[in-house]
């Protein structure tokens, strides 16, 4: 959406070299961690400057670093402890804010930032102010100067493209709204612009990124559709020949709709209790509940139009309203929604297909 069609590379590019990068700074996280502790070590307990050679007291600069060696390893077992986590220290922060370009690219008005620090690294570069912060913010700020340090960017940027080009997949939702044929006028030439923007792509070309030339010929493209006002057919040939393996989906039943309300990790049921945790409210919903919630929902999917789980959200908010509404004020906290609950609710509404129709 206002972008020119070789952004998906780019993002697809960009999730790569931060996957990359993750694993690398795991590789070297035991070796990071041991620099950060010498050198919060050296900000707690500056270095002793090493003395001149030569004139007598040499044993008692000796000494001196002797018990300078003892007070590093009691702090280094404090910061190990973790003891030392909320003191103060000063460290030196580089500047991570430089002057930058927007530059707008004719295709598709894909906005790309050029850093002039990359471009004349001697003038903006080595600059840096003290601030204050805890062991605990200076150890993270530290950590991340270690990885960059450690870390090879070109390394990183070589082994995302490759896998970008070996193993990458792009998803292209809802092709269905650019289908349609060039009539000459209207939005069917905008649409199938769009097509032939995308037909290179798919087929096989090479995109510029930030990172190199990433060539597309054996990313796995997948496209899906409704193709409820248009049809497959719509596509301009091209891009359907490089579309061969079509699959026909089933709509969702009441079964479909009870697994999406009980197994994701952030399925609906458990986004709505979490939501009423926050004004005091436990909920808990039954299972005869959820199936009810589910034989609802796809009831007014078959009646009205079909718009899949989206109508899950719709016939939960209808159904917690109340609660949601007065939860604050409520003085019963331990709430309990089961099928003689959700009928209530909702039995009127979805018997009103008008309603129904507004409403659900």
């Amino acid at each position: 959406m206002g972008r020119d069609v070789e952004s998906m590379i780019r993002d697809l590019v960009e999730l790569a070299v931060e996957m990359v990068r993750s694993e690398k700074a795991a590789e070297i996280r035991q070796r990071a961690a041991r620099n950060v502790e010498e050198r919060l070590l050296d900000l707690l307990l500056p270095p002793l400057d090493r003395p001149a050679p030569g004139p007598p007291g040499a044993g008692d600069e000796a000494g001196a670093a002797e018990q300078h060696e003892r007070t590093r390893e009691k702090l280094r077992r404090q910061l190990v402890s973790g003891a030392l986590e909320e003191r103060l220290l000063e460290l030196e922060v580089r500047q991570t804010s430089f002057p930058a370009m927007r530059i707008f690219s004719g295709a598709g008005m894909e906005e790309m930032d050029i850093n002039l620090k990359e471009m004349m690294p001697g003038i903006f570069g080595g600059r840096g102010r003290k601030r204050k912060m805890t062991v605990a913010e200076a150890r993270e700020h530290l950590l991340r100067e270690e990885e960059d340090k450690l870390i090879d960017p070109d390394a990183v940027a070589r082994q995302a493209i490759s896998r970008v080009e070996q193993s990458g997949i792009i998803f292209i939702d809802e092709i269905d709204k650019v289908a349609g044929r060039e009539s000459g006028r209207g939005p069917d030439v905008s649409r199938e612009g769009v097509q032939r923007d995308l037909l290179p792509i798919v087929e096989g070309t090479t995109a510029s990124t930030k990172h190199g030339i990433v060539r597309t010929n054996h990313i796995l493209f997948i496209a899906s559709g409704a193709f409820h006002v248009s049809k497959p057919s719509d596509l301009i040939p091209e891009l359907q020949g490089r579309f061969p393996i079509r699959v026909e989906l089933d709509s969702l039943t009441r079964d479909d709709f009870v697994r999406i309300l009980k197994e994701p990790r952030n399925a609906l049921t458990r986004q709505y209790v979490a939501l009423m945790e926050t004004e005091g409210i436990h909920l808990r919903f039954t299972d005869d509940a959820l199936e009810t919630v589910a034989e609802y929902a796809a009831e007014v999917n078959d009646r009205s139009e079909n718009i899949g789980t989206r109508r899950l959200h719709t016939v939960k908010e209808k159904l917690l309203d109340e609660i949601s509404f007065e939860g604050s004020e409520m003085e019963q906290k331990e709430i309990t929604i089961d099928a003689a609950y959700v009928r209530r609710m909702l039995a009127d509404v979805v018997k009103d297909q008008d309603l129904s129709r507004y409403i659900l």
